[in-house]
Formats: C-alpha cells, sequence, structure tokens
C-alpha cells in the first residue's frame, strides 16, 4: 500500500451549540442536525460519500471514572450501545499534552483512545454490522461538571447487506488520502488542536 501525503483538504471553523463552542474540520462533513432527529447535547457530521462521522456531544461528568481512564469509559460504553462489546479491540489509549489543545487550559485533563467495533445502521441489525475504526478523545471540564466527547467514525469494512454499501460499495473503502481526501485520524486531530469554548454559559451558570 503507497503512502500518501495527508491532503490539503478545505476546512471551515463550524459553529457549535449555538456558537459557544467552535472547532474547525473538512468542510465535506455535513451538518446532519437539519437532515434528522439529533439530541441538544450532540452536534453530528458526517460525509455520507464516505460513510465518515465526527460528533461532539457534552455529557455531565462522571465523578466515578478516573481521568486516566475515562476515554477508555466511554468508548466501553459506546460498545455496550451497539451491542459490540464482545468485538471491541482497543488499539491504543493516551494522554492529550496541552500543545494538542492550544485553546484549552493547560491544567484541564484530555485523554484519547482509539479502537475497532462492529455497528450497524439503525436497526439493520447484526448481520448489517460494518467494522468501524473509532477515535475517541474525552475533555474533562470539570468546573461545569461535564465531558466533552469529540469521536470520530472511520469504516474498515463495509458489510454488503449495510444500506452504506449503496453509497459507498462494499469491502474495504478506498483511503482517504488516495481519493484527495484528509484521513479521519487527521481530521480528528485538527477539530481538537482547534476546540474553542467561547461562551462558557453553556454549561449553565
Amino acid at each position: 500500500m503507497p503512502d500518501f501525503a495527508v491532503p490539503v483538504e478545505p476546512c471551515v471553523e463550524r459553529p457549535l451549540f449555538g456558537g459557544a463552542i467552535a472547532c474547525t474540520f473538512p468542510q465535506r462533513f455535513q451538518d446532519l442536525s437539519n437532515i434528522r432527529e439529533v439530541p441538544d447535547h450532540q452536534e453530528v457530521f458526517a460525509d455520507p460519500n464516505r460513510d465518515e462521522s465526527l460528533i461532539v456531544e457534552l455529557l455531565d461528568l462522571k465523578h466515578d471514572v478516573a481521568d486516566n481512564q475515562s476515554a477508555s469509559w466511554f468508548l466501553q460504553d459506546l460498545a455496550n450501545e451497539q451491542d459490540s462489546a464482545g468485538d471491541l479491540v482497543v488499539e491504543s489509549v493516551s494522554v492529550v499534552a496541552p500543545s494538542d489543545v492550544p485553546f484549552l487550559d493547560p491544567a484541564t485533563v484530555v485523554t484519547a483512545v482509539v479502537g475497532q467495533m462492529a455497528v450497524s445502521k439503525g436497526r439493520q441489525g447484526r448481520e448489517a454490522c460494518n467494522i468501524v475504526r473509532v477515535y475517541l478523545a474525552n475533555i474533562r471540564l470539570k468546573g461545569v461538571g461535564t465531558d466533552v466527547l469529540i469521536t470520530a467514525y472511520e469504516p474498515l469494512m463495509i458489510s454488503a447487506l449495510s444500506e452504506s454499501a449503496a453509497t459507498v460499495g462494499p469491502g474495504a473503502p478506498v483511503p482517504a488520502a488516495a481519493t484527495g481526501c484528509m484521513p479521519v485520524v487527521e481530521a480528528f486531530k485538527l477539530c481538537l488542536a482547534t476546540f474553542k469554548i467561547h461562551n462558557w454559559r453553556l454549561f449553565g451558570p
């Protein structure tokens, strides 16, 4: 497999949660909030042509979860929701350096985890599962009692029975860099590197 340089792709700063938060990632990721019902605590973006997605989510702080285990805990929780706990493969766990999240207070704890799991679209069932790589970062905003999750999904193998197959095609997708697209991992890193909080009132008094 040849090595491809990370393409220069049009990226835009996205206002999230009414502009209280902002981050930057590729323009090809469409805002799904106007297309389908998305919970108020989530902002969901996707590139349907590649079946890639990026989600920013605000949750109540999990006080009983240790900082160094929080990203892994949320990934396991996600696998449980997808009935994929038995399929989950954790590839790496890391602490994100303050220099990689320059717009956050350096004391903010940020951890990340990368893993693989099987997921299905909607209610298609296990027989239509796709294998995806999940990049998940947890930003712990303890002062306002909030866990911020940034989660990116990269398909590795698309089932012929999945609704994604009609757009992307079954099997292994063409590598993003080979099509002139920024790889999901780079979009994930860019989102973290540009993550800014403009209005702390979003988190309540």
